[in-house]
């Protein structure tokens, strides 16, 4: 029996204001009266932190989550957030590392790594994206692709600092596009995945460690990718920007057995 807690975070990406956000989050919390079955994050634009912060800081149902951050802990870098602006929202956790970042800005796994350090050090939880492309994975390199972004985006780090940090498998060919992995597809890379951190840490930490799939998921396939033994839950793009629909795939993937 998988003991690991699921945890289902939503990602908004570029969408909704913060008078727009207010509204989601005020209808998601009304959804989820209550829910205690499973850890759920939202990640929101910058400019919805403060507004959903405000709504999140006095229930414990749902947690605050941002989408990227900087490397550096200040400085002249236009445009960009730290972390200690983002702790200082009451942000618990960030994404880093997602495709997009890689695909439009150019994120290596160095980067990548740098990021983690930078949210471990502020009492950040990283949820580290990595997912291989649709001719990488029909040219059968998947195995390496991930290999060679788990491995150098975790480079250095203790099986301490690994305690809070969340891993999020998200083959590139099926986010936005409809398109999921199978529940055996799925699997099979989240196990490979936790192989991978067995070499890095060792098999405790590798047990330990929260992995979840992203990639068009949806209340209708929630249950079936969740109830895999090393799929420990979702992060979730478009489905996401729908309380009613972000509620049942929580409801659908948490209670999911694996």
């Amino acid at each position: 029996m998988n003991y690991r807690r699921k945890i289902i975070a939503g990602n908004w990406k570029m969408h909704k204001t913060a008078s727009e956000s207010k509204n989601l989050v005020q209808d998601i919390l009304s959804e989820l009266k209550d829910w205690n079955e499973g850890d759920v994050v939202l990640c929101v634009p910058f400019t919805s932190l403060q507004t959903a912060g405000a709504l999140l800081e006095s229930q414990t149902v749902v947690e605050l989550g941002a989408q990227n951050l900087h490397q550096a802990p200040q400085g002249a870098f236009t445009g960009e957030i730290s972390a200690g602006m983002l702790r200082d929202l009451f942000v618990r956790y960030v994404i880093i590392g997602h495709s997009e970042r890689r695909q439009y800005f150019g994120e290596t796994n160095a980067l990548i790594n740098q990021k983690i350090k930078t949210a471990l050090t502020s009492t950040l939880k990283p949820i580290l994206c990595y997912g291989e492309t649709l001719q990488e994975r029909e040219s059968n390199l998947w195995k390496s692709v991930l290999e060679s972004q788990i491995k150098e985006s975790l480079a250095g780090f203790t099986e301490a600092e690994m305690e809070t940090v969340i891993l999020a498998y998200e083959p590139v060919w099926a986010i936005g596009t409809g398109k999921t992995a199978s529940p055996d597809q799925a699997q099979e890379a989240h196990a490979f995945s936790r192989t991978i951190l067995t070499q890095l840490f060792g098999k405790a930490v590798a047990d330990k460690t929260r992995i979840q799939y992203g990639g068009s998921v949806k209340p209708e396939n929630a249950q079936e990718l969740l109830q895999q033994q090393d799929i420990d839950g979702a992060l979730v793009g478009g489905a996401s920007l729908e309380a009613r629909s972000f509620a049942s795939l929580v409801k659908k993937g948490c209670q999911a057995l694996a």
